[in-house]
This record gives structure tokens, C-alpha cells and sequence, in this order.
């Protein structure tokens, strides 16, 4: 009986744990968002790791996170940002508790968008490591959205096959 109360303890105790941790990783997030939307540049990427990569929806969008503030400076010094807010998350954890991956449906000025991504725990902190950001197709429109693609992705899969 004592070992059934204690099992039952440590469950409990393990499932409140991570609970916490998705509440905190769930506003890493929102406020990684947010600070988009709000055009605060410094806030938005010290939510990245130092090593963070980000995948954009176009396919020539992949950066160091050095890269992306490159990319990114422009919009953020001109005021026109983006502002991504979660429709829905799910969140999962390795086994040390200190690794955890999600994915989310978001709403954005291009209608629903997934992003999926890596998180790290550093410290007490989780930072974003990898993010993938991509547009979501209806099945029944996936051929014009293809026909509207093709010509500049044949040229790219022509450049990517020769490397």
C-alpha cells in the first residue's frame, strides 16, 4: 500500500513538473510572438539560442539566427513586422526534461501557418533552437497552389540538383 501512495506521489509530482514547464515554454513562446508583433527586435531574438536556426515558408529561407537578424532588421526598423498569435500547441519533452519540441497552429496575416520548432532549457530559461514556419494548403487547393509555385521552384530544384 505505502509503495502505491508513493508511485502515486511521484506521478503527480512528475506530471505537476511538466505542467510547469509547458506553462513557461507556452509564454516563451506567446512573448516570442508578441515581441514580433510589438516591432521589439532585442526581445524577439534573445528568445533564440545563440546557435538557432529558423526556417521561413519560402525555400531559400534557412538562417543561423545571425542570419535571420539580418534578414529581419529592415522590417523591424521600418515598423512592419508580423504578428503570429497561437491557435493551438502541443508540447513534448525528452526524457532529461531539458529538450522539448512543439507545434502549433497560428494565426497570421497569411491566414493559418504552422510552426513547429526545438526548445532548450539554458539555465531556468527555454530558448528556441529550431523553428520551422510553413503556410498550410487546403487538400483541394494543393494543385493551383502547385501550378502557382512551379515556375520559380522548377528553377530552384534546377539550382539545388546541380549542387
Amino acid at each position: 500500500m505505502k509503495k502505491s501512495i508513493l508511485l502515486l506521489l511521484f506521478v503527480t509530482a512528475f506530471a505537476n513538473a511538466q505542467n510547469v514547464e509547458k506553462d513557461r515554454i507556452n509564454q516563451t513562446l506567446d512573448a516570442w510572438h508578441k515581441a514580433a508583433a510589438d516591432v521589439k527586435f532585442d526581445t524577439y531574438f534573445s528568445a533564440l539560442s545563440d546557435d538557432a536556426i529558423y526556417i521561413g515558408t519560402d525555400a531559400t529561407e534557412n538562417w543561423t539566427k545571425k542570419e535571420f537578424q539580418v534578414w529581419a532588421k529592415p522590417f523591424f526598423d521600418k515598423g512592419t513586422t508580423w504578428n503570429f498569435t497561437a491557435l493551438e500547441r502541443h508540447i513534448f519533452f525528452d526524457k532529461s526534461g531539458k529538450i522539448a519540441w512543439f507545434d502549433e497552429l497560428l494565426n497570421t496575416q497569411m491566414k493559418i501557418c504552422r510552426g513547429s520548432g526545438v526548445l532548450v532549457k539554458v539555465g531556468k530559461e527555454w530558448k528556441i533552437q529550431h523553428y520551422v514556419l510553413s503556410m498550410t494548403i487546403p487538400n483541394d487547393e494543393v494543385d493551383a497552389v502547385t501550378k502557382l509555385k512551379s515556375p520559380v521552384e522548377d528553377v530552384l530544384i534546377g539550382k539545388l540538383k546541380k549542387k
